[in-house]
């Protein structure tokens, strides 16, 4: 594990909960280059209160967090000693201390801003300090842990700590500039200029800030300022696929090194690209130009976000009009079962869609050598086509699933519960005609097409263990599982279908969720006993790791599930519910989650 990798519970803590205030010349956003292909940051501050809230929150995941390092410490002191310290060292940190005082120990703002963004490619992240110096001596704290020193270095007057990876062809720089820390991966060899810009001794000629692009996305989508991100995929693949740019190509270079040496292919033959590469990455760029996401509401009761992924105007097109006849996808959450997942399956839409997209990729195919496999694969999806056609699968629209009760069964690899499903078709006869086919004891069920439920054959009702019931509508099929639920699968082939473009809804209420956890920490419970009688037998150890290596490592992965289990359950005990949707529109995909806490 590099260093880089432990400061991932500071990075997100940081994210969440940094903010600004004001704009100025010292600001993240300041140093970040306007044209930089993907950048997250924070626009604005939160709430005194807001923040607390927060912070009781990500205490409550903290111990599993900690609990999953000193995991993967144990995991790793063998075959690498020297970073299972560092982890060890970073776990120490943070054990038994909130978020705030670790922060406060270390001299990170955690009402500061932040901005993680590329130079070219190369991850840049700029965090707000308080106390340059406190910073300063965690850092050395971990490099002491770790047994071995960054190596220091200075560019103009301003010193920083460097590592370098050489098997990656990358260098991690980690300065404190006035009162930010900058952590940066760089390539081997970065130029004077990359190093300046990226420590902020020299500044870009155009600055995200002044430009006020984030800014206008979290107008145009609603995003709230606490937190906005952005991915600009008409940048990021061409660089990425076409090799181009300081960072890619000393990936590239590294990677081609290591082949190089193991099959004594020249290293300039292995970097060679052909030139259709940029023009054919930006081509599939163009189908989906970028993502964004942020919140759109964030307190101590509600934690809502939004997720974009914009899509060519063709492929908007194709679906932001289409109604899926679904019932139960356009309720509201009110009359949502504990669980209630619909999502759409415009089966023959689908195909259609994709058939013009095998037409394309068949008509001009890919040359570039990182793409040419995707001819096989549309002409194979272009092969697969025509079968989804076959009834009853091309008649399909979509499926809708209601819990409404969820128990651990620790005889049983499922659990117990009831509920129903809703499949929505344009051919209901031909759907339970297939099902007479594979089962032949359903061909004794002849329901009634008002959606009047009959019950399935004893036969049937063994499958699941209790009860069954069948309804049918013009639309669609419905399976009510479990007693009492013949009285609710007749309403539901009469629910409100999809709007315009809709294609999916869930809701989750909290004591579902917890009910979900306590079944998942069963399974793993069983999980465990099971390793453990493994371990006592004569199967051979993982790894050629020893007996008492086997006993440390299950000791430490059954402390990290039970830590973790612990804080999900006890963050679950707060969740009210969840609610998602998912649609598109003219400008693409949209997915919006709310979750309301008690």
């Amino acid at each position: 594990m590099h260093p880089r990798t432990c400061l991932a519970p500071l990075v997100f803590a940081c994210l969440v909960l940094a903010a600004c205030s004001h704009k100025d010349k010292n600001a993240p956003l300041a140093f970040v280059p306007a044209d930089t292909p993907y950048a997250i940051a924070n626009l604005d501050v939160l709430s005194d209160a807001t923040r607390t809230a927060l912070l009781t929150q990500a205490d409550l995941q903290l111990p599993s967090q900690v609990a999953q390092m000193e995991a993967f410490a144990a995991r790793i002191a063998v075959k690498d000693p020297e970073a299972a310290r560092l982890v060890d060292a970073f776990a120490a940190e943070l054990k038994g201390k909130t978020i705030e005082a670790f922060a406060t120990t270390n001299g990170i703002d955690l009402k500061g801003r932040f901005a993680l963004y590329g130079e070219d490619m190369a991850p840049v992240l700029r965090i707000e300090l308080t106390d340059p110096r406190a910073f300063d001596a965690f850092v050395g704290r971990l490099e002491t842990a770790w047994g071995s020193k960054l190596a220091t270095a200075t560019i103009g007057n301003q010193p920083y700590r460097q590592q370098t990876f050489a098997k990656l062809g990358t260098q991690l720089v980690l300065g404190v500039v006035g009162k930010q820390m900058v952590a940066a991966l760089l390539p081997v060899g970065a130029s004077q200029a990359l190093l300046r810009q990226t420590l902020g001794i020299d500044r870009p000629a155009k600055n995200l800030q002044d430009d006020g692009r984030l800014a206008k996305l979290a107008k145009d989508k609603g995003y709230a300022k606490w937190l906005v991100g952005e991915f600009d995929l008409t940048r990021v693949l061409p660089l990425v696929i076409g090799g181009n740019g300081p960072f890619i190509s000393a990936l590239r270079q590294a990677r081609a090194n290591a082949e190089s040496a193991q099959t004594g292919e020249p290293v300039a033959n292995l970097l060679k690209t052909s030139p259709s590469c940029v023009p054919e990455a930006a081509r599939i760029a163009a189908r989906m130009p970028g993502i964004s996401f942020g919140y759109t509401r964030l307190d101590a009761k509600h934690q809502d976000g939004r997720f974009d992924m914009a899509l060519a105007g063709d492929v908007g097109q194709a679906f932001s009009g289409l109604r899926i006849v679904l019932p139960g996808l356009g309720n509201d959450s009110d009359s949502a079962a504990p669980f209630d997942l619909s999502l759409a399956l415009p089966v023959a839409d689908l195909r259609k869609f994709w058939s013009a997209q095998v037409a394309a990729v068949k008509a001009k195919p890919f040359t570039c050598p990182m793409l040419v496999s995707l001819n096989d694969t549309f002409a194979k999806l272009g092969d697969a086509l025509p079968k989804t056609a076959i009834p009853p699968f091309g008649s399909l629209v979509g499926v809708r699933i209601a819990l409404d009760s969820l128990a651990v069964d620790k005889t049983s690899s499922l659990p117990d519960f009831t509920g129903r499903i809703v499949i929505g078709t344009t051919d209901p006869d031909g759907l339970l005609a297939t099902g007479q086919l594979m089962l032949p004891a359903l061909a004794k069920v002849k329901p009634v097409i008002n959606g009047t439920p009959v019950p399935m054959p004893r036969d049937l009702n063994t499958i699941f263990g209790q009860p069954t019931w069948l309804a049918t509508s013009p639309k669609a099929l419905a399976i009510g599982i479990g007693a009492g639920e013949q009285n609710r699968i007749a309403g539901m082939l009469h629910e409100a279908a999809g709007s315009a473009g809709q294609m999916g809804r869930m809701h989750l209420a909290g004591s579902m969720y917890l009910d979900w956890l306590k079944f998942m920490e069963q399974k793993a419970d069983n999980f465990a006993a099971a390793a453990a009688e493994m371990q006592k037998s004569d199967v051979p150890a993982i790894d050629d790791a020893t007996p008492d290596e086997d006993a440390a490592q299950a000791a430490a992965d059954a402390a990290r599930s039970k830590a973790q289990f612990a804080s999900m359950e006890a963050n679950a005990k707060r969740v009210q519910v969840i609610d998602a949707e998912m649609h598109i529109d003219d400008d693409g995909l949209v997915v919006t989650s709310h979750t309301t806490y008690k």
